[in-house]
């Protein structure tokens, strides 16, 4: 695909009018139409403005400063690398700071990349292939195998899981991610909504050994990160949506060193990092 192209196509997935990324870039229309025309060819640094002004992830405006002609400028660095140690410390701090309540890392595609000390909570009982690396986290709360028959409220669950996807393919397609979304469709019976609907903002209600948990869900990004690796990790936290599931939560909390479900889980450590 030729930059002009690019450009367009990617204006015209974020509803932009050529006026309105003008306005957002600090140019004209005029100069917009020029571009996408292919009579006129930016500058690097324009390059730059205009995928900061359509909001594009750091992979997608790689790509398009390589479509102009230009080199990447946002390094993709591995989470292995010595280079991202004091990352990996920020993510192990992180995470053990949510705990007694679980919290998760994971890619753009939804491998888990980290967990802490309570992920085992919520996936305990799940077959061990779901769980070994690269587990996918989307996979594992809607595969027969996996959290979907603890979830009290899967539909819904479900329901919230799938527009989460496709909405994530709308604004930065991903053919792995459609494939995915594909695949996960296929474990949710077709159905619907109930008269008592209220949309897929529900929390999640999960069945334990040690009773049901209510968990309402947090998504946190590394917004000022330069590295394609670490800005699209996204850190998901589930809080108690009650009372009687943070007391639960609380009673189980591993550094008590209270044994069970939250211990390590086949191969997936707390704090530990995942290979893809």
């Amino acid at each position: 695909m030729d930059f002009p192209q690019a450009l367009r196509e990617r204006r015209t997935r974020r509803h932009l009018s050529q006026l309105d990324l003008a306005i957002r870039a600090g140019t004209t229309q005029r100069h917009i139409s020029f571009i996408e025309s292919g009579r006129s060819a930016p500058g690097r640094g324009m390059v730059i403005r205009l995928a900061e002004s359509l909001e594009l992830p750091l992979r997608e405006r790689n790509g398009l400063l390589l479509a102009a002609g230009y080199a990447p400028v946002y390094p993709e660095t591995s989470l292995d690398d010595p280079a991202l140690a004091p990352v990996r410390t920020a993510l192990g701090h992180i995470l053990t700071g949510h705990l007694p309540y679980p919290a998760i890392v994971v890619d753009r595609r939804g491998d888990l990349v980290a967990v802490n000390a309570a992920f085992g909570l919520l996936s305990e009982g799940s077959a061990p292939e779901l769980l070994a690396r690269p587990a996918n986290v989307y996979r594992l709360a809607l595969h027969p195998a996996g959290m979907a028959s603890r979830i009290a409220n899967f539909d819904q669950w479900a329901g919230h899981i799938l527009e989460r996807l496709h909405q994530e393919s709308l604004r930065n397609p991903d053919e792995r991610l459609a494939e995915l979304h594909a695949e996960l469709r296929g474990y949710v019976p077709s159905q619907p909504p109930a008269a008592d609907h209220l949309g897929f903002a529900v929390p999640l209600r999960l069945r334990t050994e040690h009773g049901e948990l209510r968990l309402m869900t947090t998504v946190t990004t590394f917004a000022t990160a330069v590295d394609v690796t670490i800005a699209e990790l996204k850190l998901e936290a589930f809080l108690p949506a009650d009372e009687a599931t943070a007391a639960l939560l609380t009673s189980r909390d591993p550094r008590s060193g209270m044994r069970g479900a939250l211990d390590r889980q086949r191969g997936i450590a707390a704090t530990d990092t995942l290979g893809d």
